[in-house]
């Protein structure tokens, strides 16, 4: 609060608004709680609530009508809410022409959320933990603040973000959180529910194949967040992925990836893989190729493996040459490029609702900004919705008009 400009009152006299933090783990603290409460309203008269007898709601209201907000324990960000909503901060000329976003890099419709930093794996050929430490989860409520922000400032696409989204919340063993003055777990399901509420669309990007994200399916099948999922899945080789230190079944992800399609038949599945890592033998990467051809990716990026400084693959023997690694990952796009090219002409003849990121290009819900192909057309104004009928296609984009 101090950043903010605000300051402690020694007394309930000199204080313009007073926040009692209260306890409802026994009935003792319970009673001294609900009398603090009393006692603040009685000597100041404008009291917000917050700790953990914040959940009984009806229980203080009941007893103490007239306070202004109540919130749960952990919840800085509704104090705040409800301290900016009744005592407006001080005026700082310095901060006060930034909106409440904050400063947003990209375009006014959509905006990446961040729910978390660092990684608790240690993938061979990564160095995010080195750089960026562990797994650190933001609150949950401060998540939820900050895309309510966004959205209420006309964003209408949240893109989740992370080293590690399906891990959110590990770290803090998916203690529950408050948003709204609501209880709410830490953890990505119940993030997607609440985020599902806001009325604009979610996409999911860097989801480890955790057992959880079988979780979010549903919501996507239901049109809570949309059926769109960014798995980097990395290679197919049990050795190779067993090198890389991931998840080394590539038949349990074609398995998987068959209960996402038959839950949610809509879902857009993209994925990332590495070519040409240290060891890779020509009979491996012809599995990866297997594997791309039974799982008809939607979306796919991929890489020549690069020795990052830092990176423990660097240390594996029988490195791959770098023209080996170019013509393997040449293929590796050959062959998806066809698979996208007939995913996305069995798309002509539908209609579509896009965004527009500009007049004449736009994106369905399979289509992430930067990454992914667009759908181009004649018209719309940037940051509003339309639909399209899709008249054709090539390997990356659709084409269509308004409907």
């Amino acid at each position: 609060m101090r950043a903010e400009g605000y300051v402690t009152a020694p007394d309930y006299a000199g204080a313009d608004l007073v926040i009692v933090n209260t306890c409802g783990f026994i009935d003792a603290a319970v009673e001294e709680s609900l009398g603090a409460i009393g006692e603040a309203l009685a000597k100041n008269g404008k009291v917000v609530v917050t700790g953990c007898l914040g959940v009984k709601k009806d229980l203080i209201k009941g007893l103490h009508p007239s306070v202004l907000a109540i919130t749960g324990p952990h919840d800085t960000p509704g104090v705040m809410k409800a301290v900016h909503q009744h005592l407006p901060k001080p005026h700082d000329p310095f901060v006060d022409l930034i909106p409440e976003i904050g400063i947003k890099l990209t375009p006014r419709h959509y905006a990446y959320l961040k729910i978390s930093e660092g990684c608790n794996h240690r993938c061979t050929f990564c160095i995010i933990p080195s750089l960026r430490g562990d797994l650190v989860s933001r609150p949950i409520g401060e998540v939820m603040q900050e895309a309510e922000n966004l959205v209420r400032a006309g964003v209408k696409e949240l893109l989740v973000i992370s080293q590690d989204t399906s891990a959110y919340g590990v770290d803090v063993k998916y203690r529950t959180g408050f948003w709204d003055g609501k209880p709410i777990k830490t953890r990505m399901k119940e993030l997607c529910e609440s985020l599902g509420t806001l009325g604009v669309w979610v996409r999911l990007h860097y989801v480890y194949p955790y057992p959880g994200v079988d979780d979010v399916i549903p919501l996507m099948a239901e049109g809570k967040i949309l059926p769109y999922l960014d798995v980097p899945f990395q290679h197919a080789s049990p050795r190779i992925l067993k090198l890389m230190k991931r998840p080394a079944a590539a038949e349990k992800v074609l398995a998987r990836i068959g209960e996402w399609r038959k839950a949610c038949p809509e879902i857009t599945i993209r994925s990332t893989f590495i070519v040409g890592f240290p060891g890779e033998t020509e009979a491996e990467f012809e599995m990866l190729l297997n594997f791309l051809k039974e799982s008809q990716l939607d979306r796919v990026g991929c890489f020549a493996y690069s020795p990052v400084d830092g990176a423990k693959a660097n240390e594996l023997p029988d490195a791959v040459p770098e023209a080996v690694k170019e013509e393997r990952r040449k293929r590796f796009m050959d062959l998806q490029a066809r698979i996208s090219a007939e995913k996305l002409k069995a798309k002509i003849g539908r209609k579509l609702q896009v965004l527009v990121d500009k007049p004449g290009i736009g994106r369905s819900m399979a289509d992430a900004p930067e990454i992914d192909g667009v759908v181009r057309f004649r018209g719309g104004k940037a940051g509003e919705f339309a639909q399209l009928l899709i008249d054709r296609s090539d390997e990356h984009d659709l084409f269509g008009r308004i409907a």
